[in-house]
Order: C-alpha cells, then sequence, then structure tokens
C-alpha cells in the first residue's frame, strides 16, 4: 500500500534506501545522493522554473561547444556503465546524455518539481531522478534485476507492463521497478505530477563526478526544492561501496 501523507518521514525513507552489494561490484566508483522531501507545494511549471531551465539550457550549450556530448565526462563514464551490464548507450542513453541532447532545442517543460530536477541535472552534469514518494511501496532500492519485476509504462499512448533484462541495473521498490536501466527510463506509477507533495530524488555518480560535485549538486537542487512551501522538509544521505544500509 502506498504511503498517506501523515505517514511521511523523510529520515526514514531516505534510510531505508540501499544499493545493492552487486552493483557496486560492477562499478565500485558508484555513488548516489538520496533526498527525501515532504511539504512541498506542487504545480505547473512558473517563472522560477523557467528560469533555471533556461541556464541548464546555456549551460549545456557552452559545453557542447567543448566536447561532442558522448565525450562529456561524465556521459562518458555512464556508458561505460550501460555496457557493463548488456545495455547499449546508442540505443538506451543515460538520463543525463538524454537530456543533454535535447538542451540545444529546448529542454521539456514539464511542472515544477520536473523543471527543477532536470535543469538541476544538466548543470551539474549529473543524471538525476525524482518521483512520488507517496507512491512507492517498501524501500528503495538498486539491484540487478531478476526479469520478473513488473515496469509500468506506455507504448502508443497505453498503458503497458514491461519487465527489466535478466541483470539490468534497476531502481525498485516491493511492488516492483520505478527506474530501468539504472537511470534511463522511469516508471509510470511513482512519476510526479502537479499534485505531488511528497518527493524521492537519486542522484546517481561514476568517476570522476567526487563527492564534493555530488554534494554541491544536492545543495543546489535542495535549495531550490525549499522554495517550493513554507513547510518543506528535506533529508538526504550519501550511499556508496562502503556505506551499509540503514535500518528504519
Amino acid at each position: 500500500m502506498s504511503r498517506a501523507v501523515s505517514q511521511v518521514d523523510v529520515h526514514e525513507f531516505v534510510d531505508s534506501a540501499s544499493v545493492d552489494a552487486a552493483v557496486f561490484g560492477l562499478r565500485p566508483d558508484y555513488h548516489a545522493m538520496v533526498l527525501a522531501v515532504a511539504g512541498l507545494e506542487a504545480g505547473p511549471s512558473d517563472e522560477a522554473s523557467e528560469a533555471l531551465l533556461v541556464a541548464a539550457e546555456a549551460s549545456a550549450r557552452a559545453a557542447l561547444r567543448e566536447h561532442p556530448v558522448q565525450e562529456l565526462p561524465h556521459v562518458a563514464a555512464w556508458r561505460d556503465a550501460y555496457r557493463a551490464f548488456g545495455a547499449k548507450p546508442q540505443r538506451t542513453r543515460n538520463s543525463l546524455e538524454a537530456l543533454v541532447r535535447r538542451a540545444e532545442s529546448g529542454l521539456p517543460r514539464v511542472n515544477r518539481l520536473t523543471d527543477i530536477y532536470n535543469a538541476i541535472s544538466v548543470l551539474h552534469q549529473v543524471p538525476l531522478g525524482g518521483e512520488d514518494l507517496l507512491r512507492y511501496v517498501g524501500a528503495p532500492r538498486l539491484a540487478h534485476a531478476t526479469g520478473q519485476e513488473a515496469f509500468d509504462t506506455a507504448s502508443g499512448g497505453e498503458a503497458v507492463i514491461e519487465h527489466p533484462e535478466p541483470g539490468e541495473v534497476v531502481w525498485r521498490d516491493d511492488q516492483g521497478v520505478t527506474c530501468r536501466r539504472w537511470n534511463w527510463r522511469q516508471g509510470r506509477r511513482t512519476q510526479l505530477s502537479d499534485s505531488t507533495t511528497a518527493a524521492f530524488f537519486v542522484l546517481d555518480a561514476l568517476a570522476p563526478l567526487d563527492n564534493a560535485a555530488l554534494g554541491a549538486a544536492a545543495d543546489d537542487l535542495a535549495t531550490h526544492l525549499a522554495e517550493l512551501g513554507p513547510g518543506v522538509t528535506i533529508a538526504r544521505r550519501q550511499i556508496s561501496g562502503g556505506t551499509p544500509p540503514v535500518s528504519a
């Protein structure tokens, strides 16, 4: 059962997040920052989120004047990670690469929460996903898929249930996959909306993005989220190969 608003404990939620040891075996340099946020006053895109997206688009254009997108350091690292678990990065691009490629012609305008995290992703060159915390069933965790897990998505405008490839790296909860191929595509069940009041964010990092850069991206995200209501509460936690799961 999904959580009720009154049951949200952002500190408990981030403490429950975990990464399977086998994922660190695949990429020992992987480290993530997870944030849980409650008390949000969500809504459609506004002037503030528009300004942030415009800044991100300018940042992407500047970066692409120096390197083609596939040679941007963090994009290249994620391409290697995708190959390591059998994905083809030319066909299934990590979320950072997908956004940078779109930035030249214009990033999508979705809603305030989505606009903010997309902009922070591009500005700090880090894959960043955001989902509705209240739609989670159990704890979030990153693991290799068995291939039996359910992933709710859309095809041709119709809702469909897909399944990840065995061995694919996925974020999931007790009900199924919430994001396929590490940070490629998020499911519909936990997607953010104009009515989201509690959210969960994951910032995925590989070398050469170090802890200081990851922390700076999380700081920037938290600053903008804190502006989305007088009662916003935020909890965050970094997870790396030397960080064991924290029991709730």
